[in-house]
């Protein structure tokens, strides 16, 4: 995968989700993370750190308070050293070109508000301010328990992600190369107490007493310590629960309590960190694996269109809580082989034409475009899966399978653009 921001998030719904991992202290160094505290001060003193949001190999995220338009605000700290310094600038380059042609912020695409540079001990760091956000598709799948979230709440997610690779794609010349249910964020939070600005928290404006940069590796024991307290605290109440013969049927409970009706479904497109000009790609392999379209695979070149097979893979995902495509390893062949064999037992045989069109088929097909290590395959079609594993009643099958195989076709320049998709009768 190429160089990534590490999928840091623009949310203000991070917060209260159990993580089994933080960036930890050891990037905490010259060239590394900036160690922020709230009440720190930014781009002289407009911008007022909240609280950590997310973080990743590239970056944190802050919560941060605007002082000078009164407003919550995103704040991405990038590390310091000099690719990763190159990296950020290549996002507000493509994301200053997005705000600029989206004055009314209606394109559904991150809106970057501001970006400078700031000086710690650990260097130089590039920072984005970009609009608050809610929370991640991929939250959204885990919080309604990988159930599928229903088609009318699909449809309602698609004419948003549709009308922002329209706008990259049509009318700026970008190609995302890496869309999946982490880089599309609700407009609002699926907790409204989450929301600052909906649960009217109160800013944090004052400074922090003590040394500024002090405090990155207490803050870690801290929240691992806070962590472990939680979940102590859950097991002894099951526990106790379980022995006091208090049966409560906690899973009716917590069905209750993830319904998902009156939250928004209005998202936006984000992390532009792999994202690139259709006519400066990058060198090396682009997409999430799972999300991968075939032709990145085989080293057959890309476009647009490698980020619609990404989008009904997504689209898939959301319908059913299961990804559409979940290679690994096997016995003989490679993750590669598997993705493609997963492909063709649910789209049909790959065109030999295409299977040989790659730097990598070779590889992978031999001369009659079947592949070389994988001979049997089970072939069950959309329809059919969406029918026999997930019982979808067959209108609701067929209907959501005629939407998206043409976006799933082999050839590339067959896909229907966000366009014509906006445009399909399945979402009208």
């Amino acid at each position: 995968m190429a160089a990534a921001f590490g999928n840091t998030c623009f949310s203000s719904g991070s917060e209260g989700e159990e993580e089994d991992e933080d960036e930890g202290p050891e990037g905490y160094r010259k060239g590394g993370y900036h160690a922020a505290r709230p009440g720190d001060r930014f781009a002289d003193g407009r911008f007022v750190a909240q609280r950590k949001l997310g973080w990743g190999n590239f970056s944190t995220v802050w919560l941060a308070y605007d002082t000078l338009l009164s407003r919550f605000v995103a704040l991405k700290i990038q590390k310091s050293a000099r690719d990763y310094a190159q990296a950020a600038l290549h996002e507000i380059e493509l994301l200053s070109a997005a705000a600029k042609g989206d004055p009314t912020n209606s394109k559904c695409v991150l809106q970057l508000l501001d970006h400078f540079k700031h000086a710690g001990p650990n260097g130089q760091h590039v920072c984005l301010v970009t609009e608050l956000l809610g929370d991640s598709l991929l939250r959204l799948i885990r919080y309604n328990r990988n159930k599928g979230i229903g088609l009318s709440r699909v449809r309602e997610i698609c004419r948003s992600v549709l009308v922002g690779l329209d706008y990259l794609h049509r009318e700026l010349g970008i190609i995302h190369t890496d869309l999946k249910p982490e880089n599309v964020l609700l407009v609002s939070t699926i907790n409204p107490s989450k929301d600052p600005a909906r649960a009217g928290f109160a800013p944090i404006l004052d400074k922090p007493e003590g040394n500024q940069y002090n405090g990155a590796a207490i803050s870690f024991s801290e929240k691992m310590l806070r962590m472990r307290a939680r979940r102590a605290v859950v097991k002894i109440s099951r526990r106790r629960e379980s022995l006091g013969g208090v049966m409560v049927d906690l899973e009716k409970e917590l069905e209750r309590k993830r319904s998902l009706d009156g939250i928004s479904m209005k998202c936006k497109i984000v992390d532009f960190g792999n994202a690139c000009w259709a006519d400066q790609q990058s060198a090396g392999e682009i997409q999430t694996r799972q999300y991968r379209a075939p032709e990145v695979i085989i080293g057959s070149g890309y476009s647009y269109s490698a980020d619609m097979w990404s989008f009904a893979c997504l689209v898939f995902e959301l319908a059913t809580g299961d990804m559409l495509f979940s290679p690994r390893d096997c016995q003989g062949c490679s993750e590669d082989e598997d993705h493609l064999a997963l492909m063709m037992e649910t789209l049909g045989k790959m065109p030999k034409k295409i299977a040989s069109s790659g730097t990598r088929s070779k590889d992978y097909f031999n001369r009659y475009g079947d592949l070389k290590r994988i001979r049997r395959l089970k072939f069950w079609p959309l329809e059919r899966v969406l029918a026999e594993k997930y019982n979808f009643p067959a209108p609701d099958a067929n209907g959501f399978a005629n939407f998206l195989r043409p976006i799933l076709d082999f050839a590339p320049e067959s896909r229907p653009t966000a366009a014509e998709c906006l445009k399909h009768p399945w979402l009208n």
